[in-house]
């Protein structure tokens, strides 16, 4: 009996024994079930991190999908337009060469045409450069007569008596009729040879000069037994100057023109005195002669 009783007190002891250690294991497990479900939360979060982002780039990649494929059809339709205007080029080639065949014949005409332009161009060019190079040598040559007439006819001779410029290809003397003409008459004073002497002086020495003289009046009538109107006073006093510088100072009668102008081309009022004294003038004008004008209108003056 004693016996009895001390085996079921070892049972019991090792029952007890037996479910203390089933606790405690099973509370170390269920910490470290804990534990490793904690770490699989962890996990677990960062997988449904990794997902959003894949899924983002997934989202990115699907746009740039699209834009690839709107890309290309962009492309598709650049690249049709492209053999649509290739094809286009290709027929206007062909019938710009169909063209070409056709004015064959008319482009060698019209290239002769244009030699024969460019050949009269340089010709023009060299004609131009003539008259440039004859008026830089008419210029010259009026402006060194210009000074020897002012040089020959200063002494002795008052200023409003005698004017001298230089227009173009002339030299022209402006000469007053009180020192040139008794009053109302076409003859000529004392005073005219001696100033009329000068000029020959300077004439003689230009060969190749002409001299042409012009009268003029003022508007007042005139009518006597010599003259019949003041075209007849200015024409005769032209051709006396005229015959002084031929008979008197030997000046050779081919070079000498005689004009008369009458009462017109004034150059002031005739409604005071002082502006028909202005008018009542003769000029002489110094020019090249006319034959040097037609040798400039001549080809074969043309400078090679």
């Amino acid at each position: 009996m004693r016996s009895t009783l001390k085996f079921l007190v070892f049972l019991c002891l090792c029952g007890s024994m037996a479910s203390c250690v089933t606790k405690k294991k099973f509370s170390a497990m269920r910490t470290q079930l804990q534990t490793q479900l904690e770490m699989a939360n962890k996990d677990l979060g960062k997988c449904g991190v990794s997902l959003n982002d894949y899924m983002a780039q997934l989202s990115a990649r699907d746009q740039e999908l699209k834009a690839a494929q709107s890309s290309l059809q962009s492309r598709q339709e650049q690249m049709q337009d492209l053999r649509a205007q290739l094809e286009d080029a290709r027929s206007l080639r062909d019938k710009q060469l169909t063209q070409v065949g056709n004015l064959t014949v008319l482009s060698q005409s019209a290239n002769d045409n244009i030699k024969e332009t460019l050949s009269q161009l340089e010709k023009k060019d060299k004609y131009i450069l003539l008259l440039q190079a004859a008026k830089t040598k008419a210029d010259s040559i009026n402006l060194a007569l210009s000074v020897n007439l002012k040089g020959a006819l200063k002494d002795g001779i008052e200023d409003k008596d005698v004017d001298i410029k230089v227009d173009k290809t002339v030299v022209m003397i402006n000469l007053s009729d009180k020192m040139l003409y008794k009053s109302g008459s076409a003859g000529l004073t004392p005073k005219a040879n001696e100033v009329l002497g000068k000029i020959a002086k300077i004439v003689e020495s230009r060969p190749d000069l002409e001299v042409m003289v012009e009268g003029y009046t003022d508007n007042v009538p005139i009518k006597n037994n010599c003259l019949e109107d003041n075209w007849d006073l200015s024409t005769k006093r032209a051709t006396s100057v005229i015959r002084v510088l031929q008979k008197t100072y030997n000046i050779a009668p081919n070079r000498l023109i005689a004009a008369g102008r009458g009462e017109y081309n004034t150059l002031a009022s005739n409604d005071t005195p002082e502006g028909r004294a202005t008018n009542r003038r003769t000029r002489i004008i110094i020019m090249p002669k006319l034959d040097q004008f037609y040798d400039l209108l001549n080809p074969n003056m043309v400078p090679k």
